[in-house]
């Protein structure tokens, strides 16, 4: 049976990943600018403007504790529980975020698709309690 700091532990993790992504996504502005002459040479410039970027470090800082904390929780948690559980959720925190950060999410039918997402995390929470009993 899955305990209550483990399933706490997952839904951090989804809320670090899932929190992250829209924060990351404004991180990137910009980035289409750099421009060099040579691949080795862009992606050199490309990573030199994410590092010294605190739009994009910030968020990316977190979102690597998210998965360290995911790394750490998986020694103890069943894995049938734990991916379903932090990747769906992850999804709904981004959504959620996004929205909070004014982006379009898709209307009626991401919503439903929200609350399909929850009930399944439940049934897959539900599931872990009574096949360890």
């Amino acid at each position: 049976m899955a305990s209550l700091g483990e399933v706490s532990a997952l839904v951090l993790v989804a809320i670090l990943w899932g929190g992250t992504n829209p924060f990351l996504k404004t991180g990137t502005e910009g980035l289409e600018q750099v421009k060099r002459e040579n691949r080795m040479l862009q992606l050199l410039a490309e990573m030199k403007f994410l590092c010294f970027s605190y739009k994009y470090m910030v968020p990316f800082v977190f979102n690597q504790c998210g998965s360290i904390v995911y790394y750490l929780t998986l020694a103890s948690t069943d894995l049938s529980l734990a991916v379903p559980l932090c990747n769906s959720l992850a999804l709904i925190v981004t959504l959620v975020t996004g929205k909070i950060l004014g982006e379009d999410i898709g209307g009626k039918r991401a919503v439903a698709g929200m609350l399909l997402t929850v009930f399944g995390v439940a049934l897959c929470i539900a599931g872990s309690v009574t096949e360890k009993q």
